[in-house]
């Protein structure tokens, strides 16, 4: 697989729920930054991802491959969902956020993914307006008391 092929294919996993698939694209060293305070692992990634479809079944990802150069592929989702089961966030020290039966649209957020000997060694999101989990918790009218 060619480096768009191979990101392509783990963000189309990871919007059908197949998390251990998707954690086979990834390289042993991947680091997930952009919306996250510091940069995070495959492992950590993986797992906010399973804990957001388990909060959100109806989870929509809108990925897109937007063009390759070399080892590098544009990327850009837009997340969409309704939450209807809890929302793990005690890694992040949030706690957890049950069911509010909400639904968001977060804004189009434009990434990079680099990839290395065929696994993805990083995915980096660029800080957008309107996406991000804080952006996701106020749209659902979650207000978390010490962001409050």
């Amino acid at each position: 697989m060619n480096p768009k092929e191979t990101v392509q294919a783990m963000m189309e996993a990871i919007q059908m729920g197949n998390f251990e698939k998707a954690k086979s694209y990834l390289s042993n060293d991947f680091k997930f930054s952009g919306p996250v305070p510091e940069p995070i692992s495959g492992a950590e990634w993986i797992g906010l991802s399973a804990k957001l479809r388990a909060a959100f079944p109806d989870l929509d990802y809108q990925f897109n491959t937007d063009g390759a150069s070399g080892d590098t592929v544009n990327i850009t989702a837009q997340l969409r969902g309704t939450h209807k089961g809890d929302l793990d966030l005690t890694a992040m020290h949030m706690g957890i956020i049950p069911a509010t039966g909400n639904s968001f649209r977060a804004a189009l957020e434009h990434g990079k993914a680099m990839v290395r000997d065929g696994k993805i060694i990083s995915l980096r999101n660029e800080p957008t307006e309107g996406a991000g989990l804080m952006a996701i918790l106020d749209q659902l009218g979650v207000k978390m008391p010490h962001l409050a």
